[in-house]
């Protein structure tokens, strides 16, 4: 059995999570720990936030963040309200974020915030008197995302350090990616192997905030399968034909992105495979069935690192940042 209540102890002050670095390698260490501890003793927190309210706010379609946010509170005992459109909201009228995280802080005990505006969490944030998390804006951040990684890679691998992490995809646009670099340089000797057609490479932001870790290193792949054999992980996200100004360049390269089972063959046994979700076709539906694929697992995991965050914001079943 694990230690009960292992976050405790810490600063008690209106916290906001807007970014991934907004809290610290122990912070999330610890969250991460609550999180096992939910999952081996789920009675222990069914009413840890009874009498609770957790607004969510959804400006763009979601499934499973805003589910999983709701499925969190709905089994620590809170309860939720909150929209899953901008058009089923009064920002159809023209309502302005500040205004509407005024309102609904008199309604709830923490929001949670989708919005395709990059800073619109920020903006939340100025405004509430609870906690805001955000839960994706534009391609900037999606904090719980990263948290929900490196729950999964935490359950699945047993650690966080020393790890070869392959990103393949849109590693360019793709909001997942940036974030999990931004934790994963956190932990000593991450190499990263950034798998994409030179159309969608990391942005020099991005390598910069590797080479400027000590311990830390990447390479660049246009080849998923020069890079399986000395992967722990492999990331996947979709390579978007939007993103191409030639149309013959996304169909000389779109296949080269795309796992099937043929490609996992030169894997590490332990390896795993994630996805944020949703997949178009960069998955093969047969690795679905294959023991590297973990990213159904992945989204399940999200629920209770996300069940650890609001008990933490909210200072209940004795966990609290």
């Amino acid at each position: 059995m694990t230690e009960a209540n292992p976050l405790r102890h810490v600063d008690v002050r209106l916290r906001h999570i807007i970014d991934s670095r907004d809290l610290s390698v122990e912070e999330i260490d610890l969250l991460l720990r609550t999180a096992d501890d939910i999952l081996a003793r789920p009675a222990e927190y069914a009413a840890a936030c009874a009498g609770k309210k957790l607004a969510t706010l959804f400006y763009e379609p979601s499934t499973r963040t805003r589910l999983s946010f709701e499925a969190a509170m709905l089994e620590l005992g809170g309860s939720i309200l909150g929209f899953s459109s901008q058009d089923s909201s009064s920002a159809a009228k023209g309502e302005s974020v500040a205004d509407t995280i005024r309102i609904v802080s008199g309604y709830a005990d923490a929001i949670v915030l989708r919005h395709p505006k990059e800073g619109a969490p920020v903006v939340a944030a100025r405004h509430a008197r609870v906690p805001v998390i955000n839960a994706g804006d534009g391609g900037h951040n999606h904090p719980t995302q990263t948290l929900t990684d490196l729950m999964t890679i935490h359950r699945e691998l047993g650690n966080l350090e020393g790890l070869t992490v392959g990103l393949c995809g849109d590693l360019k646009f793709g909001r997942t990616v940036h974030s999990l670099i931004s934790a994963m340089v956190r932990y000593p000797g991450t190499r990263f192997v950034l798998i994409s057609p030179q159309e969608l490479r990391a942005p020099d932001y991005v390598l910069e905030m590797i080479r400027t870790v000590p311990g830390c290193s990447y390479e660049e792949s246009q080849r998923m399968e020069d890079a399986m054999p000395a992967l722990d992980i492999l990331y996947m996200t979709r390579v978007q034909k939007e993103r191409f100004f030639n149309e013959a360049d996304y169909v000389r390269l779109k296949d080269s992105f795309i796992l099937d089972t043929r490609k996992l063959r030169t894997a590490k046994p332990g390896m795993i495979v994630m996805h944020p979700l949703p997949r178009v076709n960069e998955i093969d539906t047969r690795v679905d069935q294959n023991p590297h694929a973990r990213y159904f697992e992945q989204a399940l995991y999200g629920k209770y690192i996300r069940m650890a965050l609001i008990l933490a914001l909210l200072e209940r079943g004795g966990v609290r940042l």
